[in-house]
């Protein structure tokens, strides 16, 4: 038996218990007529609210500030999507288990499932910009961290309000004044990256994890990761060699780091340089947006990665 097979089987265990307490306790059971959305990850799920308001009611598969590309869903995860009445997922590879796991195992049930990068312009911009352009990888051949772009975010954003329109025709002046409303956030946003960043003083940000590929080719700079488009890759001796080396040679003293994850690399990098150079050797954060973190929602995060850029490319 597969992994979906032993899925579905699980799944239809946990409905016929659900069922049986159903009809145990149908008196205490409300009836909520919102439009019930199911996101696979954070910033989806942001966005869903932000356009939705009091409309709908959303869900978010992944805990906050997990890794996307492993996690698995649990049976009532995949009951969570069977009674939703839209379904968003990133795609790109980002989230391969929602097309393995959840979709081949759902009912006959009527929604509207969105891969939200369908369509879009997508490159592997982290590959080209990171250090390691050969390594193997688990998302494929683009670069799966589309939402961390205001530029790019926006356009995801604008599937899941029309998703919410074709769901809820009645809402539509709802969902309208929501998405105007984030779709000027993220003009702004946009607009303020393309200004604050336009003169630098330096072309290069060295980050830990490569995920930062399309702010770096809308933006005009270039990206070099510890670890390449996967979180869970171990760099080599060399990379780190390779690193140390770049930064001695272009006077770079400013690291960046996720704080979901570990910094160990970052602070081997730190170590190295001000050994080198007896400089001092600054590190920042840039956000990867997968959850609430240091009290910033995920636009807040956005704006304060553009902050924190300034630091290594403005100075």
């Amino acid at each position: 038996m597969n992994r979906s097979q032993l899925l579905l089987v699980l799944v239809t265990l946990t409905v016929v218990a659900a069922l049986i307490g159903a009809s145990l306790y149908v008196g205490v059971l409300k009836d909520d007529d919102r439009l019930q959305v199911v996101a696979s990850f954070y910033p989806l799920a942001y966005m869903a609210r932000e356009i939705g308001g009091e409309r709908v009611t959303v869900t978010c598969l992944i805990p906050y500030n997990s890794e996307v590309h492993a996690w698995q869903p649990s049976p009532s995860d995949i009951i969570a999507a069977d009674n939703a009445d839209v379904l968003l997922y990133n795609g790109a590879g980002l989230d391969p288990w929602f097309e393995e796991d959840i979709l081949p195992a759902l009912g006959d049930n009527e929604r509207i499932v969105v891969e939200t990068t369908h369509g879009l312009e997508l490159d592997d911009t982290g590959l080209l910009a990171g250090t390691r352009q050969d390594d193997d990888h688990d998302h494929g051949d683009v670069d799966p961290h589309t939402w961390v772009s205001p530029f790019i975010a926006r356009q995801q954003a604008e599937k899941i309000y029309e998703a919410l329109v074709e769901a809820d025709p009645e809402g539509e002046s709802h969902y309208q004044a929501g998405w105007a409303n984030l779709s000027a956030k993220f003009d702004d946003l946009d607009s303020r990256y393309m200004a604050e960043l336009a003169v630098k003083t330096n072309g290069t940000v060295i980050v830990a994890h490569a995920a930062y590929g399309y702010l770096a080719q809308r933006y005009g700079f270039e990206q070099h990761g510890v670890i390449g488009l996967s979180a869970d890759e171990q760099p080599s001796a060399s990379v780190i060699a390779g690193i140390s080396d770049l930064m001695e040679d272009e006077s770079i003293y400013t690291l960046y780091v996720n704080p979901i994850y570990s910094d160990a690399y970052i602070q081997t990098l730190k170590t190295e340089i001000q050994s080198r150079t007896g400089n001092d050797v600054y590190v920042h954060k840039l956000y990867l947006m997968l959850g609430p973190t240091d009290g910033l929602d995920y636009l807040e995060q956005m704006e304060q990665n553009l902050e924190n850029l300034k630091y290594g490319l403005v100075g």
